[in-house]
C-alpha cells in the first residue's frame, strides 16, 4: 500500500501532532529564537511579549500543513510577504528565522522524513519575506 505524501490534505498536519504539535513546535522555535546570538537581531523585529507571535505562527502552520484555517478564523486573511514588508528582512534574518526553525524541529518527535520536508517546504514564505538584500 502506498502513502500518502506530506503536502496532501492533512498529511502534514497528522504527522506534526495537529495543533498541539505545533504549539509545541513554535514553543520550541521561539524558544531558540530567544537564546540564539544568530537570532537577537529577528528577536528584536518582535514585540517583547511573544504570546500573539506564537499564537499567529500556530495557527498559519495550521492551515500550512492542510489542518483547520485557525489563522484565518481569529486574523483573517493573510499574505506572508505582505505581512512582513515593514521589516528590514534580507538573507541573514530569513537564515535566522530558518535556524531557529530547523533546531525546533530537531526536538520534535517527527520523523526524520517529516522534518526534512518540512525545513526545506518553509524556506520558501521565509524567501518570500525577504525584502533587501
Amino acid at each position: 500500500m502506498m502513502s500518502v505524501p506530506y503536502g496532501t490534505k492533512d498529511v502534514s498536519y497528522q504527522a506534526a501532532g495537529q495543533f498541539a504539535g505545533l504549539i509545541k513546535l513554535v514553543d520550541d522555535f521561539y524558544g531558540f529564537m530567544q537564546t540564539l546570538p544568530e537570532a537577537k537581531h529577528i528577536l528584536e523585529m518582535h514585540d517583547e511579549d511573544l504570546t500573539v507571535s506564537k499564537d499567529k505562527l500556530a495557527r498559519f502552520l495550521s492551515a500550512w500543513t492542510g489542518g483547520p484555517r485557525l489563522y484565518k478564523e481569529k486574523y483573517g486573511a493573510i499574505s506572508i510577504p505582505s505581512a512582513h514588508s515593514h521589516l528590514a528582512i534580507g538573507s541573514s534574518e530569513r537564515d535566522a528565522w530558518l535556524l531557529c526553525m530547523e533546531k525546533a524541529l530537531a526536538l520534535q518527535p517527527y520523523e526524520a522524513d517529516f522534518k526534512r520536508y518540512l525545513i526545506t517546504q518553509l524556506a520558501l514564505p521565509a524567501s518570500r519575506c525577504k525584502n533587501r538584500d
